[in-house]
């Protein structure tokens, strides 16, 4: 007991007189985790998120050496625990993690009058290399057999609102599901069978291992590609049976459509040269469709809990970056909604949990917005969009002699925009509130005119100026008046 107060008291002491020193060896134990402009942790292959739990502390048994993480977002995923700091922690974190496979053993919760009064503990043990860091099987530290490694209990404390049995529960599936085992086999099974094949097509011969004739040549290529295409019809067959297979074939098929992405993206950096603009923008459209066709592991209430609102607004704000970077950084909500409901395949949402994960967009620090436009309509658009550049193409369109005769309809700014007609319309009542135009509504609809009444000199109604927009106008209406005339004569 004494030893273990000093123990804390000798370790308060280097805290505060060493703080950098124990930061270095905080980040030098955990492993590091990449995270995403919105602060959700960036996935491995294949890894799939399962449970999360807020304001979680990380306490090492090792004091001396390590450091504790506290008050931060624990996520399990199939291959890691994966430590996010609080983002409104006053010193700044980097996020950490923990394989699945440098834990040796995890302790079962035993329920006592203590616990009671204490927050939940989840106790596991964690295997360290030799050279004094969590032993990382990817990247290849350390040996979990080897003579210089030893173990560290690592405890969790729950310190928030969350369901811990069932967290501890999914812990042990998927440490006792070893999926990151199976990722490596998967990835090494491809790599063997193309080099056998390699290897078969170099030893030639004029029959194949299994019997069959070997093709060679373009004929060859052309039977592989069909066989491959042939397979992936079946496997879609199979997809579309019934719910139960939809479900059970959605990661097979996004991991496919990802393959195929792959492909057309090599495809296009090496031929950009031999192929037309027509064949170029079937490649970007069938890209841009596969891109869209799901999200391997998407935020669920049964995984988020009380924070499903929170991830999916940061899942949500990670998604919409490349379709508005296709629509020119701003989209329809009603659009993005649907982009968005199908990627997840069969986790679904509701538009009010689409509306509250924007309105939280505020608290965080992401680099999309939700903006609402006098009408009513609402948007996702990117902080970086300006008004004033679309006012400026929408001036320059508007100033043409034709324009300037007629005006312009939502249709035609659409077509100049680049953005759907409801989008167009708003963009120019907004230009109208500023000043720069003006509305005439007619039984063909809505018409823009250049506002020319800023050029008019109030104390002189009747003084045109030689130069500026006023006079232009007056020449393109005069110029048809000319003509129109000389029709009607002629």
């Amino acid at each position: 007991m004494l030893q273990n107060l000093e123990q804390k008291k000798s370790f308060l002491i280097s805290r505060k007189k060493y703080p950098k020193l124990i930061a270095a060896g905080m980040s030098n134990f955990f492993s590091k985790a990449e995270v995403t402009s919105s602060g959700r942790p960036v996935l491995l292959h294949n890894e799939v998120e399962c449970h999360l739990l807020s304001a979680v502390d990380l306490e090492p048994e090792d004091h001396r050496h390590f450091s504790l993480l506290k008050s931060g977002l624990l996520i399990l995923t199939t291959h890691r625990l994966i430590w996010l700091p609080s983002y409104s922690a006053s010193t700044p974190t980097s996020a950490s993690a923990i394989p699945l496979a440098a834990i040796s053993h995890i302790f079962s919760s035993k329920k006592s009058l203590k616990s009671v009064f204490h927050s939940p503990r989840i106790r596991f043990q964690v295997l360290v290399s030799s050279d004094g860091r969590v032993f990382d099987p990817s990247s290849g530290s350390g040996s979990s057999s080897g003579s210089g490694s030893r173990s560290v209990v690592v405890t969790a404390v729950i310190r928030g609102k969350g369901d811990c049995d069932g967290f501890l529960v999914k812990f042990w599936d998927s440490w006792r599901a070893r999926a990151w085992e199976t990722t490596k086999t998967s990835s090494s099974g491809s790599g063997s069978a193309s080099g056998s094949g390699a290897a078969t097509g170099i030893g030639g011969g004029l029959y194949s291992s299994d019997g069959s004739v070997r093709m060679v040549g373009v004929a060859g290529i052309l039977r592989k590609e069909q066989e491959m295409w042939e397979s992936t019809d079946k496997s879609l067959q199979d997809a579309f049976q019934d719910l139960n297979a939809l479900m059970s074939k959605a990661k097979e098929m996004v991991m496919l459509a990802e393959k195929m992405r792959q492909k057309l993206l090599s495809g296009t950096s090496s031929q950009t040269s031999g192929t037309n603009d027509e064949d170029m923008g079937s490649k970007e459209e069938m890209q841009d469709w596969l891109l869209s066709v799901g999200i391997i592991s998407p935020v669920t209430k049964e995984s988020a809990g009380a924070l499903y609102h929170q991830q999916l607004s940061r899942q949500l704000a990670d998604f919409v970056r490349i379709p508005l970077e296709r629509a020119g950084g701003m989209i329809n909500l009603i659009d993005a909604y649907c982009l968005f409901n199908r990627a997840r395949g069969t986790e679904l949402i509701s538009p009010d949990d689409m509306l509250q994960a924007c309105s939280l967009w505020e608290k965080f620090d992401v680099p999309v917005m939700l903006r609402k436009f006098d009408s009513g309509v609402m948007v996702i658009q990117n902080k970086s969009h300006s008004d004033e550049e679309v006012f400026a193409r929408i001036k320059s369109l508007v100033t043409k002699p034709e324009a300037l005769r007629t005006g312009i309809s939502p249709t035609d700014a659409a077509m100049t925009l680049g953005i759907a007609p409801a989008m167009a319309k708003e963009h120019l009542l907004t230009a109208e509130s500023k000043g720069l135009l003006c509305r005439d509504i007619s039984p063909d609809g809505f018409r823009f005119y250049i506002n020319l009444f800023p050029e008019i000199d109030p104390c002189n109604m009747y003084f045109v100026k030689d130069y500026g927009i006023c006079s232009t106008w007056i020449k393109a209406v005069s110029t048809t008046g000319i003509g129109e005339r000389s029709s009607t004569f002629r």
